[in-house]
């Protein structure tokens, strides 16, 4: 297969960008159905009248069809994506990437998804579905799965489907809420999850962000101390990496912690620490949950972050991570992460 590949690509290359564009096209309505023409248009950057004419090739070729409520793939259609999958990642030399981040990394396994979700905000849902994979082949009888939150964590929650199997799941939020959209908070993402598979959560009711004598306080407490147990015996974690200067944004941080963020060069945040281009921890939030440390007793550690602009925070992170870590991007952050 690499061979004829790597022909089609010195003899035709058109063919090529072809197949891609209309494998971006299925992919993109597989993800999100019903989709209408105008926001596959925007999404995949196109204009109204070539996506017009791709369609119609589709639709003749029985891959997709129109409703009122927008485009759908028919059967055919997700059968054909499925046998395009491995394909495409030849082609795209993602197979390749991989192995040079891994190696880059000194990681665990690192498994990129087509495109940038800075660019493709659909990128986001591939990178869920990627990381649902993951977790699925990795469950093995009690699982306690510790979760922060993030929108990217959202995405994963909303790809997740029943699990069959005689495993036991549990979702617990890996820290308190961080005053950002509820939706987005580790409590409502646990239950997300929980309600997507058919499994069992708990929840952790306190700050995200708080003082030394309110931690002491608040750990004391019986079912406050009960799911803190639960979390740091979590035999899994999936995490996301932020951007220092957003999450402390988020957080409300006050002009003096700005400051030092700033003057220290902070790139990326996880777990409330935040972090240089050298992977040195410049500052750690009085954070209730999961720390750093208690990421050694966990099995396995999934970390997910995409889009170009995560690159610096991903890689500043990692070089202070496990190197038992999975990290799951896109590959507008691999490439990125390459080039540093």
């Amino acid at each position: 297969m690499k061979s004829v590949i790597k022909v089609q690509k010195k003899l035709l290359p058109d063919l090529l960008e072809v197949m891609q564009k209309r494998y971006q096209i299925l992919k993109f309505i597989g993800s999100m159905e019903p989709v209408g023409r105008r926001s596959l248009a925007m999404q995949l950057g196109l204009t109204e009248r070539v996506l017009r004419s791709e369609v119609d090739f589709l639709k003749k070729q029985n891959l997709l069809y129109s409703t009122g409520s927008g485009m759908s793939l028919t059967d055919e259609g997700k059968d054909l994506l499925l046998e395009l999958h491995f394909m495409m990642r030849d082609i795209s030399g993602i197979d390749q990437l991989e192995a040079q981040l891994e190696k880059r990394l000194q990681i665990k396994k690192v498994m990129i998804v087509s495109g940038d979700s800075d660019e493709q905000p659909w990128v986001k849902n591939e990178i869920g579905t990627a990381c649902v994979t993951c977790i699925t082949g990795s469950l093995q009888g009690e699982n306690i799965i510790a979760v922060t939150g993030g929108s990217t964590m959202a995405s994963v929650a909303e790809m997740m489907t029943p699990m069959s199997g005689k495993q036991e799941i549990l979702f617990v939020p890996a820290r308190g809420g961080i005053g950002e959209d509820v939706k987005n908070q580790a409590n409502t993402i646990c239950s997300r999850m929980a309600e997507q598979t058919g499994a069992k959560h708990r929840v952790l009711y306190v700050p995200d962000q708080v003082s030394s004598d309110l931690y002491q306080s608040l750990i004391k407490d019986p079912e406050i101390n009960e799911v803190l147990s639960l979390i740091q015996s979590a035999s899994m974690v999936l995490h996301g990496i932020g951007d220092a200067i957003t999450m402390a944004e988020r957080r409300k941080s006050s002009s003096e912690i700005m400051t030092k963020l700033k003057e220290s060069h902070a790139v990326g945040e996880a777990f409330g620490y935040y972090f240089n281009e050298h992977g040195e921890v410049i500052y750690k939030v009085q954070t209730i949950g999961l720390q750093l440390d208690d990421l050694a007793n966990a099995k396995n550690i999934i970390a997910v972050a995409g889009g170009s602009s995560k690159a610096q925070a991903i890689r500043a992170y990692l070089k202070q991570a496990p190197k038992s870590t999975i990290l799951i991007t896109d590959e507008g952050a691999a490439k990125e992460l390459l080039q540093g």
